[in-house]
């Protein structure tokens, strides 16, 4: 898989995840059997808004080739990714949420292998 295809997918599940928590934040949250009240409810669209911002960024970077920017997303990512798939494990298997909650956890192994694997990759050389 290319870097730019990469930075491509998780774009758009942090856009399609970050419109979500900030135009419906309860209904969102009630798929993986959470509940929120009014706090809940402003700070998931406060997470919503800070993955909309990593979004376009991702988004705006994605064709980057220049090594120590594709280096330095790549371990940002990755270690992001690795937080938010030991968070998300946790939250399964202590069944703070329902087993759609597994897709999170799958999407931060997967997507976050990908990033470690342009981090730990050699850069190309000519």
């Amino acid at each position: 898989m290319k870097f730019s295809t990469l930075m491509s997918i998780k774009a758009v599940v942090c856009l399609f995840f970050g419109v979500g928590m900030v135009l419906l934040p309860v209904t969102l949250m009630s798929l993986y059997g959470a509940t929120l009240d009014p706090t809940g409810a402003f700070m998931a669209q406060l997470f919503g808004q800070a993955f909309i911002v990593l979004g376009i960024l991702l988004w705006l970077m994605r064709n980057t080739t220049e090594a120590s920017t594709v280096r330095a997303f790549s371990m940002s990512l990755f270690l992001g990714d690795a937080v938010g798939f030991v968070v998300s494990l946790i939250a399964v298997l202590n069944g703070v949420v329902n087993p759609l909650g597994w897709t999170t956890v799958a999407l931060f192994l997967f997507i976050g292998l990908g990033f470690g694997y342009f981090w730990l990759k050699p850069p190309a050389t000519t």
